[in-house]
């Protein structure tokens, strides 16, 4: 365990796992705020947090929980998240973060490719209705005892945990677990805690990566832990910050550089259960929040709400912008109507847990928009040519690499996407096309991979081609992004639909429906009698989105 503390700041905490962290803060700083659900009336301090996840944690450890068990958590930010991802860190368990809009075969894939034992869930959220979908592909469960469950789909998932004020049948109630902490001792957690390393897999971020269905990264405590700690340090924070998070705590956004980099400064989370741009802004009024996190769309929807409300944000100093690419006109009156004089503009992965570069919140505003900033301390960055590996001279173009602490564990169970990512001498080939100044700036110039990113969203185009190849008019269909004002990208498929056939884009999307994710359901269609293509054949999506543009 490393701290680092001097007599102008307080103590800060990196090189410690996860569960110790949380332990470390209830020693250190007991009666400060650390989690608050102003909504709900919830407020803890770090001594309370520390209890309750130790008492969860030995309540799964009573249901049989084991370490390096995946356990795959679906839910909003619900204020069971946090003391969850501690308790099951504590325990060694591998918290796997489940998007919230995944529909069932997307959530089957999950929980099979995962070799997922435990799934904690919730009744659903907005129109997805979790609990249907997991009937679907676990019909068994209504007939299980619980805890017991034996799927023919899903043959590693073992039990479900529910949290809600129902008791489904065959599910095991998450209330329960305090009473069944009582059957585990204080000892037996601690001898849990101590069979820990910090690069052992503590969690699983699915992401789609370049192309296909999404793969599972794995990520240690030194991963996150330390890559929160940077990401914390550039934004100045102690012990008397307040970070209001937006953002989901599914993505690395929210549970690393949200929850992570907030603690490892004993900073106050105050998280919303899911983005409401009026109730983000009330937030940071009443608990005087001096950070704030969102994608573009976040911050221009609080600024909508500014146009019509008014609201004290004197509180505000920083925060993060991340995501996607965040337009200087939105910075500026960020800055301006929001009092985020020291906004910044991070950049990542998820295979890097996720920040490899960030703005420092000093810089000028040109600078904080037209660069991903500098790298963070203890990180390497080169630009290589994609096809050579030969790395570029400053100022031009190549595909960006980083290694480091930061760099993911790897694929579960795909050693061949693992070794395509991460190369001999430890480099991760990110897919993104940047340059790299003399004085260390990196602009993001492109992306060599084809990955749409909708509003912070990783979506994989090749996932809903599959999907739309099913379709009974369509011969053939290529997706591909095109920017939107809103999202900064958003989803479009050009079609090619069999002879004789007609299809209109609403038919299309309606089939789409409840198949996948809404937001990767392309909002644009072009009906098209050819795709332009390569001379050895292969489909030039850039052509596709010219083509596009000047339709429009």
């Amino acid at each position: 365990m490393t701290a680092t503390e001097s007599p102008e700041r307080p103590r800060a905490y990196r090189d410690v796992s996860v569960g110790e962290l949380l332990a470390l803060l209830a020693r250190d700083y007991p009666n400060n705020d650390a989690l608050i659900y102003r909504d709900a009336g919830l407020r803890y301090n770090f001594s309370q947090l520390e209890w309750l996840a130790r008492q969860i944690a030995r309540g799964l450890m009573c249901v049989g929980v084991e370490k390096n068990d995946r356990v795959a958590l679906w839910a909003p930010n619900i204020p069971e998240w946090a003391p969850l991802q501690f308790a099951l860190a504590k325990i060694g368990a591998i918290l796997v973060t489940v998007n919230t809009a995944l529909r069932a075969a997307e959530i089957e894939y999950l929980l099979e490719q995962s070799e997922t034992s435990t799934l904690i869930t919730v009744r659903g959220f907005r129109d997805n209705d979790y609990l249907d979908a997991i009937n679907q592909i676990a019909p068994e469960i209504a007939s299980a005892t619980e805890g017991e469950l034996k799927s023919s789909r899903l043959p590693f998932l073992r039990r479900v945990i529910y949290i809600g004020e129902d008791h489904p049948a065959g599910t095991i109630k998450y209330d329960s677990l305090l009473a069944l902490s009582e059957q585990v001792t204080d000892a037996q957690l601690d001898e849990r805690m101590a069979d820990q390393g910090l690069d052992d897999v503590i969690n699983m971020q699915y992401t789609s990566g370049t192309t296909g269905f999404p793969k599972g990264v794995m990520l240690s405590s030194r991963n996150i832990v330390n890559n929160g700690y940077w990401l914390a340090e550039g934004l100045g924070y102690t012990h008397r910050d307040k970070v209001c998070v937006p953002v989901p705590f599914f993505h690395c956004f929210g549970c690393v550089i949200g929850v992570l980099g907030a603690y490892t400064h004993a900073a106050a989370l105050v998280p919303l259960e899911w983005y409401d741009p009026l109730k983000v802004l009330q937030c940071v009024e009443a608990e005087r929040c001096t950070s704030l996190y969102g994608v573009p769309t976040m911050f221009l929807g609080e600024l909508e709400q500014l146009d019509y409300h008014s609201f004290d944000l004197s509180s505000l100093r920083t925060g993060v912008m991340a995501g996607a690419l965040c337009p200087e006109p939105l910075m500026r009156r960020a800055m301006e109507k929001m009092n985020l004089t020291e906004l910044t503009i991070a950049y990542g992965l998820t295979e890097a847990s996720p920040g490899i570069t960030m703005t420092p919140r000093t810089d000028t505003i040109e600078l904080r928009t037209q660069t991903v900033g500098r790298v963070l301390p203890e990180v390497e960055v080169k630009i290589v040519d994609p096809f050579t590996g030969d790395e570029r001279p400053h100022g031009e173009s190549g595909e960006l690499c980083c290694r480091g602490y930061n760099v993911m564990r790897g694929y579960y169970n795909n050693p061949q996407a693992t070794a395509e990512a991460i190369d001999k001498e430890g480099w991760l080939h990110t897919g993104d096309q940047a340059s790299l100044d003399s004085s260390g700036y990196v602009r993001i110039t492109g992306r060599i991979k084809e990955l749409i990113i909708r509003g912070g969203e990783n979506i994989a185009p090749k996932e809903i081609e599959d999907l739309l190849r099913t379709h009974p008019k369509i011969a053939d269909v290529y997706v591909y992004g095109v920017p939107d004002e809103k999202f900064g990208e958003d989803v479009a498929a050009a079609v090619r639909l069999n002879a004789g056939e007609t299809a209109a884009a609403d038919e299309i999307r309606a089939f789409c429906e409840g198949k996948i994710a809404r937001f990767k359901i392309p909002r644009q269609f072009r009906f098209v009698e050819s795709f332009p293509m390569t001379a050895s054949g292969k489909v030039q999506k850039f052509k596709l989105r010219e083509m596009h543009a000047k339709e429009e």
